[in-house]
């Protein structure tokens, strides 16, 4: 197994593209945190997890607040000693054109999209220069392009794909690794939910379906699959990248 022995903290661990990551991670023999302000959703994925072996453990934080964040960092120094990997995967979404937002709305987007990468990687920064580990950001398709309606959402994937290459470029003297990954539609249980509340689902899927050059949206274990390979030695000497997981949705016609 290739992570025996390494402690990985997931941010937004508890679901969706996080729990995929939290479990392939698990199946790997990693020590695995998951930090997820939803406590229900986290608990129930560490029962699973455990009755098969794995070494697992929830924390509740939101990852958008420093005290909640060096709270982790300690709490997963104590019960593992180490900390080798960090996925700051936390995000949330609110699509609406830009004049439609308030203040509060775009602080709340910022804060758990972008700012959490910083205090993750603020608070985490020691102990991964000590074990020489990898930082993995979750970045999108909309950080790289454009996308209508979702403007907020993009400016902090934007972000989070400059902030990884430079932070690639701060830690590298210390063997510390930092890249990005950059999804575009991801077939998870609230784009499946959503997609059901559309007036036509049966099109929307097909929209979907025709924005991805392979004719589909990715599914959570690929991207999680993406996510282990940039955080393992396969990738040892790969950091400052954002890489595209988008089954040819960024290439054009």
């Amino acid at each position: 197994m290739r992570f025996v022995g390494k402690t990985a903290i997931v941010t937004g661990g508890g679901s969706g593209i996080g729990e995929a990551i939290v479990r392939l991670f698990a199946s790997q023999g990693a020590n695995v945190v998951i930090a997820d302000v939803n406590e229900e959703a986290a608990a129930r994925l560490v029962e699973q997890l455990q009755s098969t072996g794995a070494n697992i453990v929830a924390i509740a934080a939101d990852v958008s607040k420093e005290e909640a964040v060096r709270g982790l960092i300690q709490k997963t120094t104590e019960r593992f000693g180490r900390i080798d990997i960090v996925v700051n995967n936390a995000a949330a979404i609110m699509p609406k054109f830009l004049e439609e937002f308030q203040e509060e709305e775009w602080d709340r987007i910022i804060n758990v999209n972008l700012k959490s990468v910083f205090l993750m990687t603020k608070h985490s920064i020691q102990e991964l220069k000590h074990t020489r580990g990898t930082i993995v950001n979750m970045a999108s398709l909309n950080g790289l392009v454009g996308q209508r309606m979702n403007p907020v959402y993009a400016a902090t994937k934007g972000g989070i794909v400059a902030m990884t290459k430079s932070l690639a470029l701060d830690y590298a003297p210390y063997g510390v690794r930092v890249n990005c990954i950059c999804p575009a539609g991801v077939s998870t249980p609230l784009l499946q939910q959503w997609t059901q509340e559309q007036e036509d689902p049966a099109a929307t899927v097909q929209i979907l379906n025709d924005m991805h050059a392979l004719g589909r949206p990715a599914t959570a274990e690929e991207v999680a699959q993406a996510v282990l390979f940039l955080a393992g030695n396969e990738s040892g000497f790969i950091t400052g990248v954002a890489l595209p997981v988008d089954g040819g949705a960024s290439l054009g016609y």
